[in-house]
C-alpha cells in the first residue's frame, strides 16, 4: 500500500469513508460547510496509551463543541472493536474503523511494517482543509490537545 506524505497544513484533507458505531458510514465530505474537524488518530483499540489519549480529547469535549468541532478517533481496528472501546472509555465521539488502512496511509500515519496507524491529530476547517496537525514521532507519544484547541481559537 502507498502511503503519502502527510497533508500540510493549507492542503485539502485527503477524502475517507471509515465505518463508525453500528456501521454507519462516515465521510469527510458530510462535515464541509458545517462543521471542523479534528481527526485523531490512534493505533489499537484497548492499548494502554491509547486508553489515555481517547479520554483525554472526552475531558475537553465542551471546549471542542464550542469551537463547532467534531472529534473523530481512527484506528485500524473494526468498528465492532471500536465500538465498545469507545464503550468502555465512555466516549461521546465516535470511533472509526480504518480497516483497510486507507485513510492512515492517505494522511500519511501508517506504519506499514506495523500494520496501524502513528498517533497523530488532524484540525481540518469547514471548508476542508488542514490547518494544524501533530503527528507523534513514536506511537508512545501522544499529540497536544491544547495545540489542537489552540489551532480551533485560532479560526473562531
Amino acid at each position: 500500500m502507498q502511503v503519502n506524505d502527510p497533508p500540510e497544513a493549507g492542503q485539502p484533507a485527503p477524502e475517507f469513508r471509515l465505518k463508525g458505531p453500528g456501521g454507519q458510514p462516515f465521510t469527510l465530505s458530510e462535515y464541509r460547510g458545517n462543521r471542523n474537524l479534528l481527526l485523531a488518530f490512534y493505533p489499537l483499540a484497548f492499548s494502554p496509551v491509547c486508553a489515555h489519549q481517547l479520554p483525554e480529547l472526552q475531558r475537553e469535549m465542551a471546549r471542542f463543541r464550542a469551537l463547532d468541532t467534531e472529534v473523530l478517533g481512527v484506528s485500524v481496528d473494526s468498528w465492532y472493536s471500536n465500538q465498545e472501546f469507545a464503550r468502555k472509555l465512555g466516549l461521546s465521539f465516535p470511533l472509526l474503523s480504518d480497516f483497510d488502512r486507507s485513510a492512515c496511509a492517505a494522511y500519511g500515519v501508517l506504519i506499514p511494517a506495523r500494520g496501524y496507524s502513528n498517533r497523530a491529530y488532524f484540525v481540518v476547517d469547514k471548508q476542508g482543509r488542514i490547518v494544524w496537525r501533530e503527528i507523534s514521532p513514536t506511537p508512545t507519544e501522544i499529540p497536544s490537545t491544547e495545540d489542537a484547541l489552540a489551532a480551533l481559537e485560532g479560526l473562531a
